[in-house]
């Protein structure tokens, strides 16, 4: 086995095993594979279909996307902001960087944060907590919905992926919501929303950002 056919190795394994879970900081991998690999409800960047589908995009490889939503059985409310947390790798051979995130279905009313520098061969994500959010949902989200967006990089172009909304709680329940989010509200019998107390960004003690 050649150097480099050992390195892919190793890095495949090891974005294999940061899923689902986001480290803070950027680690050495390849996701050296054309397969999907979806073992959550988190979106993964799959490109064809049939036999022709490959993982990743432009030299882009996205493990792991998804918008953090309220807790179980709660919602984020009409105007309150959602967390995106998006595990990547560039696949190229030079560097490159996720400039801004675009939202295609008017389902908020603004992004903000981008700017996430992308070495090559590097498992980078946006943070925890992350530092894209999106601001000024237009209806309540509880979880389960989906939002249509467009990552635009510097090298690779712009990218549309679908990623889904997954309620804060199991393995994603250490991660931190949008901390200018607006009250989450559970609902009633009725339908008819009751304010609770916003929830408190919790304190990951293992990321290192």
């Amino acid at each position: 086995m050649t150097s480099t056919s050992r390195r892919r190795v190793i890095i495949a394994t090891a974005l294999l095993a940061a899923v689902p879970a986001l480290a803070a900081c950027g680690a050495g991998t390849d996701a050296n594979t054309s397969s999907a690999y979806a073992p959550t409800e988190a979106n993964v960047l799959i490109d064809g279909e049939g036999s022709a589908k490959t993982y990743g995009r432009n030299g882009i490889k996205i493990a792991q996307a998804f918008a953090l939503g309220p807790d179980s059985g709660q919602q984020i409310a009409s105007g309150g902001s959602v967390p995106l947390y998006i595990s990547m790798v560039n696949d190229g051979d030079g560097a490159d960087t996720l400039e801004s995130v675009a939202i295609n279905d008017r389902s908020a009313t603004s992004v903000k944060g981008g700017a996430i520098q992308l070495p090559p061969g590097q498992l980078v994500n946006t943070g925890r907590p992350s530092q894209i959010i999106l601001e000024g949902v237009q209806k309540p989200l509880r979880g389960g919905e989906s939002i249509s967006l467009t990552l635009r990089f510097s090298n690779a172009g712009d990218i549309a992926m679908r990623i889904p909304v997954v309620t804060r709680s199991r393995e994603y329940a250490s991660l931190s919501p949008a901390p200018s989010a607006a009250p989450s509200t559970s609902a009633t019998p009725s339908g008819t929303p009751t304010p609770t107390p916003s929830a408190t960004p919790s304190t990951d003690p293992t990321a290192d950002s």
